[in-house]
């Protein structure tokens, strides 16, 4: 067999040193608000916020950085994506600096909001960076690498967060962006070659826009229907009214000669199977860890710090495995690999279903480092199969896609599971509620956070209202659980039926098959 050279950049793995730097700074900012989020209801130490304001200080960026990924994507492929990407590292560090210093909440929100663009613009480039930097046969490994440092990232924010608000304020856990996307912009500028789309054709501004429109009226539906409930017109209307628009813009794609994403590409199993896989593995994932800070925080009684400390098994694993992923590939492929690892992930996420407030902790951590093992075999393959289905040049769309569908899965799942979270807990807690104040009753009755609140004020019959609001709570988190593991469980479905083994037929070899596909891939 012939033996072809290395066709990766010389400096490949230094530059996907930076681009890891690049994207935790961006993941982080996912994760790291959490703990900060008491003390920016601290009308003294922080801005006084309501609970609606600190629920948009997440959710704004949520908003934005999920409703722009996939054009931001297809733009880098145009512009440059060394540009791209550093235009997303000076607008994110600078809406840090904004976020850091906000005088209110509603500057904090805006603030939040535009370090969603930033963002929006580094996460797909620093995927199609390392599509072009890398030789296919080292591509895997590379993406392993990626992959880990995002579950890195997942996991060393609120311990980060938790650190740096028990010596400094608030602000802080904004501030730490700022010299982190320095050192950012400064090796990009150095090490990063420029890469671009050579044939980009006319843009698709129609498309674009459709997108757009789209991704943020469904991400806004599902936010808003999970903080506030599902029974009330707006939601649907934005949840309906974004799939409309969305299903209008497969329409226009499917028409056009020059479309953003050529949507007959989910006509390949290698392309389609691993997009729905990361949908669904997301949409399970992020409402456990969503619950999962509540129960070690109030249930359990662990301090923010300690609760991102209690995380690090699931870091570690993804630091472990998610590199070596590439080379399990190799050896059974990824047929084989994704769904050993999305059995692991179903096993853990259900086992909390048996968990409650006298397990011992060492069995939580334990779950915790499955679903680590479980996603580091996950994600990589999968990522892979999606990037190697398109020719590098257009590893923008795929990256876009992956990362947009990432986001939507996440936030349906937080929105979704949190529904089911706060269902079961409002039911299971009402009896145990009577005799209270009709506020202090609707806010007991609202979370556990509310009852933990209101048992503040009630002196010697506090220990028998948390009793209740943690038995409520855990039970809502089985029912929780459950649910996220069927979720997944049907990510195996998809692996086993649709997601290519060792031997793949990719969009190139399609296109020589059909025509009609060829030149739009």
């Amino acid at each position: 067999m012939e033996i072809r050279d290395n066709t990766g950049h010389p400096r490949r793995w230094a530059i996907l040193g930076v681009l890891v730097i690049s994207l935790l700074v961006v993941v982080l900012d996912n994760t790291i608000l959490n703990v900060a989020l008491r003390t920016l209801a601290d009308p003294v130490h922080g801005l006084g916020a309501s609970q609606g304001e600190l629920e948009w200080a997440i959710n704004s960026y949520t908003l934005v950085f999920a409703g722009l990924l996939f054009t931001f994507g297809v733009l880098g492929d145009r512009a440059g994506r060394k540009r791209f990407l550093l235009i997303g590292l000076v607008l994110f560090g600078l809406s840090s600096l904004l976020s850091a210093y906000a005088q209110s909440p509603a500057q904090l929100i805006g603030a939040r909001a535009l370090m969603g663009i930033g963002g929006a613009a580094i996460m797909p480039v620093t995927l199609s960076i390392i599509s072009n930097v890398f030789d296919p046969r080292e591509r895997g490994r590379a993406i392993g690498v990626w992959a880990g440092a995002v579950g890195l990232a997942v996991a060393i924010g609120p311990v980060l967060g938790g650190a740096l608000l028990e010596r400094y304020w608030w602000g802080s856990v904004f501030l730490i962006n700022v010299p982190v996307v320095a050192l950012g912009v400064i090796l990009v500028a150095l090490l990063v070659p420029e890469s671009r789309d050579p044939n980009p054709g006319r843009v698709d501004v129609f498309g674009v826009v459709l997108s757009v429109v789209g991704l943020v009226a469904l991400t806004y539906g599902i936010i808003d229907g999970g903080e506030h409930g599902f029974g009330r017109p707006v939601v649907w209307a934005a949840i309906v009214g974004g799939v409309a628009v969305l299903a209008w813009f497969v329409a226009v794609e499917r028409r056009s000669d020059h479309p953003s994403l050529d949507v007959r590409l989910f006509k390949v199993p290698q392309f389609a199977a691993p997009v729905a896989i990361v949908g669904l593995i997301f949409f399970a994932a992020m409402g456990v860890l969503f619950f999962s800070s509540f129960y070690l925080q109030l249930v359990r009684g662990y301090s923010p710090l300690e609760t991102g400390l209690l995380f690090l098994p699931f870091a570690g694993a993804q630091l472990i495995f998610a590199p070596r992923s590439a080379a399990m590939v190799r050896r059974y492929g990824g047929k084989a690999v994704a769904a050993v690892g999305l059995a692991l992930t179903v096993v853990s996420l259900g086992a909390f279903a048996f968990v409650d407030a006298q397990t011992p902790i060492w069995i939580v951590l334990v779950f915790y480092f499955i679903q680590g093992v479980g996603m580091a075999n996950i994600m990589p393959p999968a990522t892979e199969s999606i990037m190697s289905a398109l020719p590098r040049e257009k590893a923008g769309v795929g990256s876009a896609v992956s990362n947009t569908i990432r986001q939507v899965g996440g936030a349906l799942g937080v929105a979704v599971l949190g529904s089911v979270l706060s269902a079961v807990y409002r039911s299971d807690v009402g009896s145990a509620l009577t005799g209270l104040p009709a506020g202090a009753r609707d806010t007991a009755n609202e979370s556990i956070s509310g009852a933990y609140a209101v048992a503040g004020q009630l002196g010697p019959a506090a220990p028998k209202l948390l009793a209740a609001a943690n038995d409520s709570f855990v039970t809502a988190m089985h029912w929780a659980a459950a649910l996220s593991a069927l979720v997944a469980a049907l990510g195996i479905v998809v692996a086993l039926r649709w997601l290519p083994g060792r031997a793949t037929t990719s969009v190139r070899e399609v296109t020589t098959a059909e025509p009609e596909l060829a030149g739009t891939a």
